[in-house]
């Protein structure tokens, strides 16, 4: 019967449906969550590819969201690795917790206290930080504290990727670390650029092209 068909379907997991969750925080917290959608599998893959992370011991993940690129992360992290996720949204940072991978650290609060936020874990400067953290929708002043943040954090080698709409994380980030390398994900609804900083790499010079300058604008 019909009815029994509709009772044999598997019960849907919306903690690995991040669509829902996702959208209900954006409703939530406009000025907080920027998109409506999670990001898609190939800017996770990219985001993996780009920092390094199969090679890292210690990751941090700045405004994780509903953990699309969290597990992503994961997945790619060494078995002795750790992965801290430092999230503003008590609700986000709830259901990041039910994830079991013991790599794993959440924490709920600000970016702006990430070298506090590490002592307070025990843990060393990160090889990789990745940020999905909107910096065209939050005052400049505060995106400017979690950028000094960042740099200070981060090992001497390390790596800062940000995946952003707009470019405002760009135009933040240079006074502290230069230029970026730039790339465009466009299969991700919406497309985003991803910025990318390496500590210890030879600093570009003035913005070079006017591609530059569209993947920034």
């Amino acid at each position: 019967m019909a009815s029994e068909r509709l009772q044999k379907r598997p019960k849907r997991n919306l903690l690995r449906d991040e669509h829902l969750p996702f959208l209900q925080g954006f409703l939530r917290r406009p000025q907080q969550v920027a998109s409506v959608m999670p990001s898609s599998r190939f800017l996770e893959r990219r985001l993996v590819s780009l920092a390094g992370v199969r090679s890292a011991q210690l990751v941090v993940e700045l405004g994780p969201g509903t953990g699309g690129t969290t597990r992503a992360l994961l997945a790619a992290l060494p078995a002795g690795a750790r992965l801290l996720c430092i999230e503003l949204d008590a609700d986000f940072a709830a259901l990041l917790r039910r994830e079991t991978d013991p790599r794993l650290i959440v924490h709920h609060g600000s970016a702006e206290q990430l070298d506090e936020v590490l002592r307070a874990h025990g843990l060393a400067a990160p090889d990789v930080v990745i940020s999905g953290i909107p910096f065209s929708i939050i005052p400049p002043a505060v995106g400017a504290r979690i950028i000094e943040s960042i740099r200070r954090a981060l090992a001497p080698s390390g790596c800062f990727l940000a995946y952003q709409v707009r470019g405002t994380v760009a135009e933040l980030a240079e006074p502290v670390f230069g230029e970026p390398d730039t790339t465009l994900e466009l299969l991700n609804l919406p497309p985003v650029r991803v910025f990318r900083w390496h500590l210890g790499a030879p600093k570009q010079g003035a913005r070079e092209s006017s591609r530059r300058r569209l993947l920034r604008a």
